[in-house]
């Protein structure tokens, strides 16, 4: 699969807004010019103010490339200008700036069995690679481990859970697993075999799975990162 050339600033339009309580809003947009993205990448959205003031965020894209339009899932974070402004005040029909796609190396094209560990909402980019191997005929090559507080916290859980993945909840239970963070062996067992690693979330989460990969035995020369804090 060839990798997307990142695009100058477009535009793109709202189609569809859902919003999941105070914590995610998922938006759909039919994108000017756009180029089709390889799962993985992200776009930028930038807000203007009518004083010129512009701010601007990166959203991984979680939809399929064969998708009609692009799928972003955004978190509202505290004090988050731009994740607030599109959780509390976008509606359909509004226009946005975006740029993208953007990014070459945190992606996959189905070419080699590879394990995607997630935290919340990094679980994002995940989704759009499980959507384009589902569409492919792909599936067996990847594997999905995601990990959040509680359902509610965790974006696309149920099209996840269709898939197959492996869920960890830390303060509910989730079917048979009693509550709690992903332990190491249970990383060990599912990275057997693997070619590639993604670990996205926090700088926490993202360190805490680093390091239990390398206690896998899994070289840190196959594992990609992206990492998030919590104005990002």
């Amino acid at each position: 699969m060839t990798e997307a050339i990142a695009s100058s600033w477009t535009t793109g339009i709202v189609r569809e807004v859902e919003r999941f309580g105070e914590t995610y809003v998922r938006l759909r947009l039919e994108v000017a010019d756009r180029h089709d993205h390889v799962p993985g990448q992200h776009y930028v959205v930038r807000l203007r103010a009518p004083d010129g003031y512009t701010a601007q965020r990166s959203y991984s894209l979680a939809s399929d490339p064969a998708d009609p339009l692009i799928e972003l899932m955004v978190e509202c974070l505290p004090r988050g200008e731009v994740s607030g402004f599109l959780h509390d005040v976008v509606e359909v029909g509004d226009e946005l700036e975006l740029r993208g796609p953007i990014g070459r190396w945190f992606v996959w094209g189905g070419e080699v069995p590879s394990l995607c560990v997630a935290g919340g909402s990094g679980v994002v980019p995940f989704v759009s690679m499980l959507r384009y191997a589902r569409r492919m005929g792909t599936a067996s090559q990847l594997t999905i481990v995601a990990s959040a507080q509680t359902r509610e916290r965790l974006p696309y859980i149920e099209e996840l859970e269709e898939f197959g993945a492996f869920i960890a909840l830390t303060r509910e239970n989730h079917g048979d697993r009693v509550a709690a963070h992903i332990y190491p062996d249970e990383l060990a067992e599912l990275s057997k075999g693997i070619e590639r690693a993604y670990v996205c979330g926090s700088a926490g989460f993202v360190s805490f799975v680093g390091r239990s990969l390398g206690e896998a035995g899994v070289p840190s020369s196959i594992v990609r990162v992206e990492q998030f804090g919590v104005t990002s």
